[in-house]
């Protein structure tokens, strides 16, 4: 199954010019332009993963790929970079568009709010606007997924899908309290480190010790990692997750009330950024959602080797929506 996967499955990679930031797509299966009408098997819908942070799609390749083929291979699985976490090798082009939300900046990209805006600014200029959605959120991802849905609730999304939801009182959570001094209170030593540890440091050196890394975790990539090691998508994947403790502390329940019937939430039983109360929480609150709790001990990093076991779940749950499609 894992050499199909690898070796069956085409997976696109570009680098575009998103509300002024450089931003990654992957995007998994033979489309790679939606607004292509020359193509007879153009999709209706589109499977939209938004990461966790850092929000490197390199690290959900193996998923998407895995969730595309149990889908039947129907729809695109694309994933998106956070804007500020990816930047384009020398020799990668990066594509731009005249569409007017692209061309124009967005404030305070690299944060939260910003990096809603980002996403929606992407499905406006590279998704046909008539185009179903499923959302699928992971961690911070689904902050912003329901943001998204908050803020443009036209959005055509049939379902959105929050696993390991990170959406209220993070700095709360066991990592949390460990993170929010770091990231808060020490932020400017913490950028100063990052850039006197990693800006002088040779891409050859870099290679190696992301390779040792993946070595370390028996995980493998596609694509390459060169952003993990990269101080500027480092700085901003530790700004967003500033504002992630600072702001992330009130569930936004008016949004879920709106759209619960079209939202999945998936909690860990041992999550130690969004811990099992908060699942006991959100399920008192909404009894008739569809809000599950882990049996699988799958950990909050599922990607890295729980990758088959999430996208079983995903498949089995969207299987009634797109058997409509």
């Amino acid at each position: 199954m894992e050499s199909q996967l690898k070796e069956d499955i085409p997976v696109h990679e570009e680098f575009i010019l998103c509300g002024g930031s450089e931003t990654q797509v992957l995007k998994c299966g033979p489309w790679t332009n939606l607004f292509d009408d020359q193509s007879a098997n153009r999709p209706k819908l589109l499977i939209f993963i938004l990461p966790g942070n850092p929000g490197f799609p390199t690290f959900y390749v193996p998923f998407a790929k895995a969730l595309y083929s149990l889908t039947n291979r129907r729809f695109p699985v694309w994933i998106i970079s956070h804007a500020g976490h990816a930047m384009a090798p020398k020799d990668k082009k990066i594509l731009t568009t005249s569409e007017d939300p692209n061309a124009q900046e967005i404030t305070d990209i690299y944060g939260l709010s910003g990096q809603v805006e980002h996403k929606l600014a992407f499905l406006r200029t590279h998704v046909p606007k008539e185009m179903k959605l499923v959302l699928i959120g992971h961690s911070v991802g689904c902050y912003i997924s329901l943001k998204m849905l908050k803020r443009t609730p036209e959005l055509p999304v049939i379902r959105s899908v929050l696993l390991f939801p990170t959406i209220e009182r993070i700095s709360e959570s066991p990592k949390g309290r460990i993170a929010t001094p770091i990231l808060c209170w020490f932020r400017y030593v913490l950028y100063a480190g990052l850039y006197l540890l990693f800006k002088p440091c040779p891409q050859k050196i870099k290679s190696l010790v992301i390779r040792m890394g993946l070595q370390a975790m028996n995980v493998e990539s596609e694509f390459s990692l060169m952003n993990v090691l990269e101080p500027f998508c480092l700085a901003n994947s530790a700004y967003l997750g500033a504002q992630e403790m600072m702001k992330m502390v009130e569930r936004d329940n008016e949004t879920i009330k709106e759209h619960l019937s079209k939202l999945i939430f998936y909690y860990g039983a041992t999550d130690l950024w969004c811990p099992k109360e908060y699942y006991e929480d959100i399920k008192k609150d909404f009894p008739e959602g569809d809000i599950q709790l882990c049996e699988k001990n799958i950990p909050h990093d599922f990607i890295l080797h729980f990758y088959q076991e999430m996208a079983d779940m995903v498949a089995d749950w969207l299987k009634d929506d797109l058997s409509k499609i």
